[in-house]
């Protein structure tokens, strides 16, 4: 006799069906062969056992694919001897949907019962369930595909009595019809383990549906205040799950739909695709596709869809039975894109990741238990995945939190910098009003002269001609003042643009321009020299060999020469852009990408922006991660100081100056 030990049994994933085929095919060519064929085990049950787990090979199985075989008919020594051993047979026994299997289970009682014992079917999808009881009762007929009063026990999964009798053994026949591929896998128990088993079942599934309730009231509620469309899509992705949960359980007929088998029917073959539509929903809008991947985006949009479609004629037409290899591309598809997404800084992305690579450790559970291997099989493994979908539904809703969080302080910050620039223009331009308001007071005023003058010298005219050229001296006096309002007038034009280059400059220095505004502050390599040997000499020349104070312009482009010794020193030499291999200007705008992020610039972005080789972007973004921390060390370190700080780390320079002049010295 071959006892198995207690554990629960599986639950059937439609969606992850194509795993367990291929472990089956792994199993087939990698795993040990049958040994030869014998006949299935007589079970046995005593006082002192209270359950006792029925595997394939403890049934013999006879195979109708017409359907018409009636119980008598089945008992013929002709039929009778056509029954196969269950362990001849592979895990997934009913390998033709649509045919008729009877099973014949064979228990012997050893000794005087003191309970009575039940039968539990672990498949609540079977279509039609007939059990005959041995010793000659009226035969109970019920399955899926009838309402839930026909069974004599209103419980999710198919419980039959054996009206067991001590020292006997008793043949007892059940007729199978399913329409998709399952196994025979069952269980015997005594009514205390049953009732025991119920309480915890029933506590398990009834604290899991309600983590999940919450979850959708918690976020419908945000939805309805925030009017996020995340949250929306959300809720109706952790219904569809639910669907799909209560579909496959046998707790939706159980309670929700028990008079409508045909309901159930469609809630089981349609809730996977359901999932698959809000999946996709939720994901594409959580991880931004749209926006981050346009046009892979428009790919899982297609897949998704043609998926669908494929899943819908295979459902309602062909009844292939391989309509779950239309679900591994999209998931696949929407995975990936959640890699890409999380590495191109998207920190949520990595909430979506995580959650879904536990529900990927409770699939292999589920695999294992389908292939037969019951090493990891335990209450714990078989429960994972509900364990998993409520860490993933917990995790994805933080994820979604955190997402909104930072959009929020995103835009915050944005809005923050907006009315920085905004107060900074509006303060220009009540300068220039002010001014102009000036000038037109000025303006004004010298009209109102002029024209006392023009009446004053007019009536002067016609008494006095004489008066004509002091009059004239007068009004050349009055063009002179308004020359010098015109120069007033001109000066300030200028003092404006140097303002705003001065304002264009501050922006650089607040992390807020691309390469072009960048390359409008330092136009070209002799504005970067210029200004990187400003920067150096700011405190006055000194010879690094013989300590001089005095130089004279070198031969190349604002470089120095000592006049004492004649050493020449460039703008870059011992500063970070010495012996740089591409174009300072680039050099200038990767140290200031670099600086103002804090270091958290990519090598690939900079090479994107730069339109450099990735290797030589990284090789320099070392150099100046290297140079921002010894400039943190530094004892005049201030955490206000602009990028141009990290321009002057020479101690890269210096270290290689010193090997080469210890090397010559040593030639």
């Amino acid at each position: 006799m071959k006892l198995v030990s207690s554990h629960l049994p599986p639950r059937r994933a439609t969606w992850f069906s194509f795993l367990t085929l291929s472990g089956l095919w792994l199993l087939t060519f990698l795993g040990p062969q049958p040994a030869s064929a014998r006949p299935a085990d007589t079970l046995r049950v005593t006082p002192a056992l209270e359950e006792l787990f029925v595997d394939p090979t403890c049934y013999s199985v006879l195979e109708d694919p017409s359907g018409q075989l009636t119980l008598a008919e089945v008992r013929e020594p002709a039929r009778a001897r056509q029954f196969q051993a269950g362990n001849l047979l592979p895990t997934t026994t009913m390998e033709h949907p649509g045919s008729a299997y009877w099973l014949r289970l064979v228990v012997r009682a050893e000794g005087q019962l003191s309970q009575h014992w039940y039968l539990e079917m672990f498949d609540s999808h079977l279509n039609s369930v007939e059990f005959f009881p041995a010793d000659g009762a009226a035969p109970t007929y019920t399955g899926s595909a009838f309402p839930l009063s026909t069974r004599k026990f209103p419980y999710k999964n198919f419980l039959f009595r054996l009206p067991l009798q001590p020292n006997q053994t008793q043949t007892y026949y059940l007729r199978l019809n399913s329409s998709s591929k399952t196994t025979f896998l069952s269980r015997l128990r005594t009514e205390q383990p049953l009732a025991v088993h119920f309480q915890t079942e029933y506590g398990l599934l009834g604290a899991f549906y309600g983590v999940l309730l919450i979850m959708v009231v918690y976020n419908l509620c945000l939805y309805l205040f925030i009017g996020e469309q995340t949250y929306l899509r959300y809720v109706l992705y952790v219904l569809s799950c639910s669907l799909v949960f209560l579909s496959e359980d046998g707790l939706g007929f159980q309670y929700l739909w028990p008079d409508y088998p045909a309901l159930n029917e469609l809630i089981v073959a349609g809730s996977p695709i359901l999932l698959l539509l809000t999946f996709s929903y939720y994901a594409r809008q959580f991880l931004d596709m749209p926006l981050r991947l346009p046009h892979f985006d428009q790919w899982v949009r297609g897949v998704v869809l043609l998926s669908v479609g494929g899943l819908i004629i295979d459902a309602v037409w062909l009844h292939s039975g391989w309509g779950f290899w239309f679900y591994l591309l999209p998931y696949g598809l929407m995975y990936y894109a959640a890699v890409r997404v999380w590495q191109r800084g998207q920190r949520p992305a990595r909430y979506f990741l995580l959650a879904h690579a536990l529900v990927a450790i409770s699939v292999g559970f589920l695999i294992l238990r389908k292939l037969g291997i019951s090493t990891f099989t335990s209450t714990a493994t078989v429960y994972s995945m509900n364990v998993a979908f409520v860490i993933e539904v917990v995790v994805l809703s933080y994820a979604l939190g955190e997402k909104i969080k930072a959009i929020k302080d995103a835009t915050i910050r944005a809005q923050d910098k907006l009315v920085k620039q905004l107060r900074k223009k509006h303060q220009v331009q009540e300068q220039l009003v002010e001014q102009l308001h000036h000038n037109q007071t000025l303006k004004d005023q010298l009209n109102t002269e002029l024209e006392g003058l023009v009446a004053q010298r007019t009536e002067e005219l016609r008494r006095q001609s004489d008066t004509i050229a002091a009059q004239n001296r007068e009004l050349v006096q009055a063009n002179g003042l308004l020359a010098l309002q015109s120069a007033a007038i001109e000066k300030l034009n200028t003092e404006l643009q140097q303002d705003l280059q001065e304002v264009k400059t501050a922006r650089v220095l607040s992390k807020e321009v691309d390469f072009g505004e960048f390359s409008q502050i330092y136009p070209d390599k002799d504005s970067c020299l210029a200004y990187l040997a400003n920067l150096k000499w700011a405190e006055g020349y000194h010879c690094r060999k013989c300590g001089h104070e005095k130089y004279c312009d070198g031969r190349e482009p604002h470089s120095r020469r000592c006049t004492k010794c004649r050493y020449v020193e460039s703008a870059t030499a011992y500063t970070l852009l010495q012996k740089c291999k591409f174009s300072i200007i680039k050099a200038f705008y990767a140290v200031f990408l670099i600086y103002t992020h804090k270091g958290n610039y990519s090598s690939q972005e900079l090479s994107r922006v730069l339109d450099l080789r990735q290797g030589t972007c990284w090789s320099f973004s070392q150099k100046v991660l290297e140079a921002m921390r010894r400039r943190r060390h530094a004892p005049d370190f201030d955490e206000n100081e602009g990028w141009t700080h990290v321009l002057l780390d020479a101690t890269t320079t210096e270290a290689e100056e010193t090997v080469a002049e210890e090397s010559a010295a040593q030639a």
